[in-house]
C-alpha cells in the first residue's frame, strides 16, 4: 500500500469516526417492524457515503422488502471488478439491561466502540467505502473497476439480495468479491476466511387440544403443546451431541489432513475459549472431533427460542394449547439444504407426539462455502494482509454463515474473499457488541492494498 493511502488514513481517522458513529446511531433492525422507517434512513445513509466517495450510479433499489443500495466505478479498463458486499441492518439489542451503554448510541471504551451494528457488519462494511474514498483522494482514480451491493435483510435471511443476484447477474458481473463480515482469528493475527457453514431456520409449530386448559381437570389425559414441543425436538439430538436426524450426516466430508494440520497449529487454548468467548462451566459437543473442527466444519442442531402457554408473573395453571420453537441446522460442505430440510421434516412427522400436531416452516435457507486458496484474489489478499499486519496470513473457517457468499458463487461464478477484522469477543447478536477501533483503521488500509495489489497482478 502506498505511504500516501496511509498517511490520507491517518490524517482522517477523527472524521471517519464520526461518520461511523452518525451511521451507528440509526436504529436499523431488520426484523422489527417498527424500525422499517430505520432502515430506510439507513438505507440512505449508505447511498450517501458512496457518493461522497465519488462511486457513481447511486441506487436506493427497493426490493419487497428492505431496500438494496447499488454504486459503481467503471474506468478501469483492462483490469479486474471487484463486487463489494455488505450490509447495513443489525439484530435487536435485547436484552437491553445487559447493555453497558445504550445500544445506539456508541460508546469508546478500551480502545473498542460499543454499540449494535460495529462489527456486525456498519464498521466493516464502511472500511470499504473508506478504502475507496481514500484511493481516490490520493490518486484522483481507483486503480480497478469496483461495484457494491449492500443490503439490509442479512439478518432476517435475505431473500431479496438472493432474488436480486439472480435477476441481474450482467450487471453485478465481476471477477471476485469482497466481503469483510468475518473476524480475525485473534487480535494481530492476519486472517483470511476460506469457509463458511450454512443454514436452514425453520419455525416448528404444535398444537395440542382446541383451547388452553385447566391443568387440574384436564392434567394427565390432554396432551401439552409446549411438553410435545419439548419432547419432539429432544429427540433430534443426544446428550453427546450427535444429531439423531437420519441421514444429516450422509454428504458430511471432513476436512483435508492439510487444513487439520494448519488449525493445529493456530494458537487455539480450549480453556480459554470456554473462559473468554462462551463464558460456561464446560463446553458439549460430539466426542472425537476438536473444538475448530465441532465449530468449523461440522453439522449442527441448535433451539433458538420456545414460545407458548404461561409466563407472567404469578401462576395460571393452564395445559398449552400452541407451541411454536426457532429451530436451526447448520450445513457443511456437500450437504444439500433441500435435502436436509426433508429429512428434518421427514423426523417431525415421524416423531411427533400423540396427540400434538406439528407444521414445519422453512424460513431461510443455504449451503456451506468453500472457497479455494490458490485462486490469484485469495493470494492478493493474502499478501495485502501481511503487507499490513507484518506476518503471514492464516486460513481459517467460519461456523457462521453469509448466504451471500453462495449465491454470487452460485449465480455469478465469482469467489469471495472474506476478509474481515472482527475479533472472536466482539459479541456479535449479544449485547455489548464491540469493533476494535484499530480494527477498523487497519481494515480501510487493509482493502485499499488489496485493490492496488489486485490490479497489478490480473
Amino acid at each position: 500500500m502506498s505511504s500516501s493511502v496511509d498517511a490520507y488514513v491517518e490524517s482522517n481517522r477523527a472524521r471517519f469516526l464520526e461518520e461511523l458513529e452518525a451511521f451507528l446511531r440509526i436504529p436499523s433492525v431488520s426484523t422489527l417492524p417498527e424500525h422499517r422507517a430505520d432502515v430506510a434512513r439507513a438505507a440512505g445513509f449508505v447511498a450517501g457515503a458512496l457518493e461522497a466517495a465519488g462511486l457513481e450510479h447511486v441506487e436506493v433499489i427497493p426490493a419487497g422488502g428492505h431496500p438494496l443500495v447499488y454504486a459503481d466505478w467503471l474506468h478501469a479498463p483492462g483490469k479486474p471488478t471487484v463486487l463489494c458486499y455488505g450490509h447495513y441492518d443489525v439484530q435487536p439489542p435485547d436484552p437491553l439491561e445487559e447493555w453497558h451503554s445504550p445500544p445506539f448510541e456508541p460508546t469508546i471504551r478500551d480502545g473498542n466502540l460499543y454499540a449494535r451494528g460495529a462489527a456486525d457488519d456498519k464498521g466493516q462494511m464502511y472500511m470499504h467505502i473508506k478504502a475507496v474514498e481514500a484511493l481516490r483522494a490520493v490518486h484522483g482514480r481507483l486503480p480497478l473497476n469496483v461495484k457494491f451491493l449492500i443490503e439490509g435483510e442479512e439478518e432476517v435471511g435475505g431473500a431479496s439480495i438472493a432474488r436480486y443476484v439472480k435477476e441481474n447477474p450482467e450487471k453485478l458481473r465481476a471477477d471476485v468479491a469482497l466481503v469483510s463480515d468475518t473476524a480475525l482469528y485473534a487480535q494481530g493475527i492476519p486472517t483470511l476466511c476460506t469457509g463458511l457453514r450454512g443454514l436452514i431456520y425453520f419455525e416448528v409449530d404444535s398444537r395440542g387440544p382446541a383451547r388452553d386448559l385447566h391443568s387440574g381437570l384436564y392434567g394427565g389425559a390432554a396432551p401439552n403443546a409446549v411438553f410435545g414441543l419439548i419432547e419432539l425436538l429432544a429427540k433430534a439430538k443426544d446428550a453427546g451431541g450427535v444429531i439423531q436426524i437420519p441421514g444429516i450426516y450422509d454428504d458430511v466430508v471432513p476436512p483435508a489432513e492439510a487444513e487439520l494440520e494448519s488449525w493445529r497449529r493456530l494458537p487455539f487454548r480450549e480453556e480459554d475459549f470456554l473462559r473468554d468467548e462462551v463464558g460456561s462451566s464446560a463446553l458439549t459437543g460430539e466426542a472425537g472431533y476438536s473444538v475448530l473442527e465441532r465449530i468449523w466444519a461440522r453439522p449442527t442442531f441448535e433451539v433458538h427460542g420456545i414460545a407458548g402457554g404461561f409466563t407472567g408473573a404469578g401462576a395460571k395453571t393452564v395445559i398449552p394449547a400452541r407451541a411454536t420453537a426457532k429451530v436451526s441446522i447448520r450445513l457443511v460442505p456437500r450437504q444439500d439444504p433441500e435435502k436436509v430440510s426433508a429429512a428434518f421434516e421427514r423426523f417431525v412427522r415421524e416423531n411427533t407426539p400423540q396427540g400434538i400436531a406439528t407444521e414445519v416452516r422453512v424460513l431461510s435457507a443455504s449451503p456451506a462455502v468453500l472457497v479455494e486458496t490458490d485462486h490469484p484474489a485469495i493470494r492478493t489478499a493474502a499478501a495485502a494482509l501481511e503487507e499490513i499486519f507484518g506476518r503471514p496470513t492464516v486460513y481459517i473457517r467460519s461456523g457462521g454463515s453469509v448466504p451471500i457468499v453462495g449465491d454470487l458463487s452460485r449465480h455469478l461464478g465469482i469467489p469471495t474473499v472474506m476478509m474481515g477484522m472482527g475479533l472472536p469477543d466482539d459479541g456479535l447478536h449479544s449485547p455489548n457488541e464491540k469493533f476494535r477501533l484499530e480494527n477498523f483503521y487497519t481494515g480501510i488500509r487493509a482493502v485499499a492494498s488489496f485493490f492496488e495489489r489486485y490490479a497489478q497482478a490480473a
